[in-house]
């Protein structure tokens, strides 16, 4: 009888740690295949499926849905059966223990130094193990229907086998670790684990190394950027020695009651910050402590760009909405104002760049169940209004419906947020990092406008701009806002193609 496999949460991207378990899919004493979806969990990206790299019965669920798990922490038992199973096993190597993954002396002294943490390194042996299937939805690099090993088998078995070519470590680790339309995101093991130590997010660094490989230098130079305000948070944390806490321990330990010491009145409940919310307090946070932002208001007349998509609604022809016309206005000015479609970088020696797109990636803030999250539409320069608004309301769809993928929740470089939806008419908003400008649009209401030395009334709008003072003026930045006015007020001079 082989011995039971324990499956470790998988890394599942964009530097994040933590993942809340939404259901099972399976249950103890089903029989599983490789690759078999077993659990959903939530990030702060979005829902996913967690595929099994196992085979097997399944022995053992490690969490509760609703609990929230850390990654490289253990998931699920499975109790691999048949002769593939067998097979897959190590013939010499004596079982491990379900808490102790086998040790894989070969490709672990190829990647150099074990990592101090036991959990870390139980993590990465574990995920060599299985079938390779650790980034959700993007495919299984090894492709086989049982798990593969890297520790050498019989000769006899060896001879049988027909030739092929094994992976290198560093392929091993471009497979695990890639993010799909983010090659800066491979990083290895010992670096995921010095950032999450130290609480930086991965997805906000550009590697230095070979095709935007994340190096140690790289988040050791993002430490020194950011350690006055982030290291305090983590030390709570990072004081706690990793083997006393529970894998599975729900968050709300707190009691819910008790009489708060400062104002002296009960406590009704304690929420925890996690997931969508956890993300949007750290962007936010970083990007009040690091951007010197400045903000800049005009208020607009939207007559004639109303009449105009009334007019296209009565002739029977596709109306795209208001955001998907402004969104079209956006990128036409950044054309023209490039120096908002960029983002500052540190270098090591604490020198700054300030790097430009051959592109845009309109990002828009879309509120949802699990709080606001920002799509992008890539390649946005490209696309006409009414393209625009077909992709504005897919890529809202999918964030509301929790499957956005993190390549479409940070790839952005400049973002438009519709706060008018909620009924307000401006707003000073807080630059969506590591971007360097923000475009706000209010409420569209009827108020009096001189027209030709005239009064009337006129449906008029306030656009908002908040900028990043490091990389342009307020002459540029008004200049921008300027243009994106002046097309809403005079929509037929940008819109050939509608």
């Amino acid at each position: 009888m082989s011995e039971p496999r324990v499956f470790l949460l998988p890394d599942l991207g964009e530097g994040l740690t933590e993942a809340e378990l939404v259901s099972w899919h399976v249950a103890v004493g089903d029989e599983i295949a490789v690759d078999q979806p077993i659990a959903e969990v939530e990030t702060a990206k979005s829902a996913v499926e967690v595929p099994s790299p196992y085979a097997g019965i399944v022995t053992e669920l490690h969490g509760q849905p609703g609990e929230t798990l850390d990654v490289g922490k253990p998931l699920i038992t499975v109790t691999p059966v048949g002769a593939n199973a067998g097979a897959a096993a190590d013939d010499a190597a004596p079982a491990p223990s379900p808490a102790q993954p086998e040790v894989q002396p070969t490709e672990t002294e190829l990647a150099g130094p074990k990592p101090a943490n036991a959990a870390a390194e139980a993590y990465r042996e574990e995920e060599k193990a299985g079938s390779g299937n650790v980034l959700i939805g993007y495919g299984t690099p090894g492709g086989h229907g049982v798990a593969r090993r890297t520790r050498a088998r019989k000769a006899a078995v060896a001879l049988a086998e027909p030739a092929e070519p094994k992976p290198t470590e560093d392929d091993l680790t471009l497979l695990r670790t890639r993010v799909p339309g983010k090659l800066g995101a491979v990083i290895s093991p010992l670096v995921r684990r010095m950032a999450r130590e130290h609480g930086v997010d991965l997805g906000d660094i550009s590697g230095s190394g070979d095709s935007g490989l994340i190096m140690r230098r790289d988040v050791e130079a993002a430490l020194r950027t950011t350690a006055p305000v982030e290291a305090p948070a983590a030390k709570p944390e990072e004081a706690k020695p990793a083997e006393t806490r529970p894998a599975t321990a729900p968050r709300e330990a707190a009691p819910a009651n008790g009489v708060d010491a400062r104002t002296g009145l009960g406590i009704a409940a304690r929420t925890p910050v996690r997931g969508v919310r956890k993300a949007v307090a750290a962007n936010m946070a970083r990007s009040r402590a690091e951007i010197p932002e400045a903000t800049v208001w005009v208020d607009v007349d939207a007559t004639a760009l109303l009449e105009l998509r009334e007019g296209l609604k009565a002739n029977g022809a596709e109306a795209p909405g208001l955001l998907a016309f402004i969104a079209r206005f956006v990128t036409a000015g950044l054309k023209k104002y490039p120096e908002l479609n960029t983002r500052i970088e540190a270098a090591e020696d604490g020198s700054q760049e300030i790097v430009a797109f051959d592109g845009v990636n309109l990002g828009f803030a879309a509120q949802t169940d699990r709080g606001l999250v920002v799509p992008s539409v890539r390649g946005a320069e490209k696309l006409s209004a009414r393209e625009l608004d077909g992709e504005i309301r897919r890529l809202t769809q999918v964030a509301r419906d929790g499957k956005a993928t993190p390549t479409e929740l940070g790839s952005g470089t400049f973002t438009l947020n519709n706060y008018g939806v909620f009924g307000v008419d401006g707003s000073a908003a807080i630059i969506n990092h590591p971007e360097v400008a923000i475009l706000g649009v209010g409420r569209i209401i009827d108020k009096p406008w001189v027209v030709n030395g005239e009064l009337a009334v006129r449906k008029v709008t306030e656009l908002t701009l908040t900028f990043d003072h490091r990389v342009c003026d307020g002459g540029t930045a008004g200049g921008f806002l300027r243009f994106v006015a002046d097309a809403i007020e005079n929509p037929t001079s940008l819109l050939a193609d509608i």
